[in-house]
């Protein structure tokens, strides 16, 4: 009988699952609006429902031996999220508690999705046999996973790794949801694209393309188009993106030391517009004791799916200690 694991990929918009397997092989997907239920307890109980459907529709013999959930604002000592502010439930939300007894106490493991992405990375993707990397999602905001000897760096309370939230700009940064001002992510995101993208047309008279979309529908996506074509203001602004994400990334060096380091989201879909100045950045003011030596790599997980295998892979690595525990047992 063929053992899975259910990957739930979570965020404001729409709720993704999959069954997988230890392969990263997925045998079914579904999605649901995540707005469906005001009520946390019901929201939880339609993941449970559909991960059912999903299971009860697939024609080959197999069981759901655990569940990932990749979620913001998740912490994977307590299995709850707390306060993500782009979720319409506040406070803190056991997640993992209450599937896990829908699903009779069986494994349901938490974390944010930087960090879910990471474990992905390790088992289905590029960090393969790797022990220290790091993997970057630039998509709305800035999330990271950090893996040390081989485990994910979660800190004393579950929230380490917050690259996003380094200060990259001291003076007259932008705002940041979290509060403070010139944290990277204003700067390195699809937001971020947005926001300097309309800097530079604000302060220039260059004709540029991104003049004739109004500002409040300008998208990353759009600015990477347009550069693609070559718009002087569209590539300035992904020079800008590379520049600032570059130069983190080479403080990031300094206190992690990883083998490689991947870029995934939205706005890793630039490609090279993203990722020459990114490189160019990092090597220019990385230790010499690290230069020509981190590996800077775009993930090699399928982007539409990354999500959900991220979450998937939570579960396969939490279900492969039980393995080892099992093994151990009987040896002994």
């Amino acid at each position: 009988m063929k053992r899975l694991v259910a990957g739930v990929d979570m965020d404001g918009v729409v709720t993704s699952l999959a069954l997988v397997d230890e392969f990263g092989k997925i045998y079914a997907k579904g999605s649901f609006p995540t707005s469906d239920h005001k009520v946390f307890k019901d929201y939880v109980a339609r993941i449970k429902d559909e991960i059912d459907n999903l299971s009860e529709k697939l024609d080959i013999p197999h069981f759901i031996a655990a569940v990932g959930i990749g979620a913001p604002n998740s912490n994977y000592h307590t299995g709850e999220i707390e306060n993500a502010a782009n979720l319409p439930w506040k406070g803190k939300l056991p997640v993992g508690q209450q599937l896990s007894s829908l699903f009779n106490n069986k494994p349901v493991v938490v974390t944010n999705d930087a960090n879910a992405a990471a474990i992905g990375e390790m088992i289905y993707g590029g960090a393969k046999g790797m022990k220290h990397f790091v993997v970057i999602t630039l998509g709305t905001g800035l999330g990271s996973g950090i893996v040390v000897d081989g485990n994910v760096l979660y800190g004393h309370d579950g929230f380490a790794g917050e690259v996003g939230h380094i200060i990259v700009e001291r003076r007259d940064g932008r705002q940041c949801g979290c509060g403070r001002k010139g944290c990277l992510e204003r700067y390195a995101s699809s937001k971020g694209v947005r926001y300097t993208a309309l800097e530079l047309l604000e302060n220039s008279n260059e004709p540029s393309k991104l003049r004739g979309i109004p500002a409040d529908e300008l998208t990353s996506r759009d600015v990477a188009y347009a550069a693609k074509q070559g718009d002087a203001i569209a590539k300035k602004t992904f020079e800008i993106t590379g520049e600032y994400l570059g130069y983190a990334l080479a403080n990031l060096v300094a206190v992690s030391s990883p083998e490689a380091i991947f870029l995934c989201g939205g706005v890793a879909n630039a490609g090279d517009l993203i990722m020459t100045p990114t490189r160019r950045a990092m090597e220019k003011n990385i230790l010499p004791l690290w230069k020509g030596k981190v590996k800077l790599a775009f993930s090699s997980i399928d982007y539409q799916n990354a999500p959900i295998l991220g979450a998937a892979a939570l579960a396969v690595k939490e279900i492969a200690k039980k393995d080892v525990v099992i093994a151990r047992r009987k040896v002994f």
